[in-house]
């Protein structure tokens, strides 16, 4: 149980580090143009990311996918870019079809898996208990992700509801600017 609460602690921490603010910036983008009414949808997205993140992070801990880092660190910042792009095309702010945005989180979800991958694999090194680990691992980081989407949940509230920003206004402005640095990111990281 001890190993269990640690590889928890070790997950919600990872995702909520701001020196690898690439998976708070997705997770925001994902999430950002919702409102606390949509929190269903905003569920099913942030759930469809972690079922893909789970499942490349549990191939890659078992050496059955290998990937150059350098190409993953490559590609989680065009899955933001991705993410940003469809919300600011969009002229509503929620998407017509959400099927695709479901679809969208969890194919990006695989890649962001990967990038979680090499962190896991050097904290577990030759650990007997690999299953109870990566499942702790996991339940970590969707609790860090559910902290990421109340914050920014409560953030659009006050802005749409309290201060009367518009919803599209408010869209466009944390859209573009997760776009802009991901951008950079992205750029820094070409292989």
């Amino acid at each position: 149980m001890q190993d269990f609460s640690l590889f928890f602690e070790l997950g919600w921490q990872h995702i909520l580090d701001w020196q690898g603010y690439d998976h708070i910036l997705f997770v925001t983008a994902l999430c950002g143009t919702y409102l606390v009414k949509d929190w269903k949808k905003i569920l099913i997205l942030v759930t469809a990311f972690t079922v893909g993140h789970s499942l490349t992070l549990a191939l890659s801990v078992f050496n059955k996918i290998l990937i150059p880092s350098s190409w993953i660190e490559f590609l989680i910042p065009i899955t933001i870019l991705i993410t940003t792009i469809l919300n600011i095309i969009n002229k509503q702010t929620i998407r017509k079809n959400i099927n695709t945005s479901y679809l969208l989180a969890l194919m990006f979800g695989l890649i962001h898996g990967l990038g979680f991958s090499n962190y896991l694999k050097s904290l577990m090194g030759k650990s007997n208990n690999v299953v109870a680990e990566l499942l702790a691992f996991n339940l970590g980081l969707e609790f860090g992700q559910i902290i990421i989407v109340f914050s920014i949940l409560v953030l659009s509230f006050l802005l749409v509801n309290m201060i009367r920003v518009q919803k599209r206004e408010w869209n466009l402005f944390i859209s573009s600017a997760i776009f802009g640095i991901s951008l950079l990111m992205a750029i820094e990281r070409i292989p």
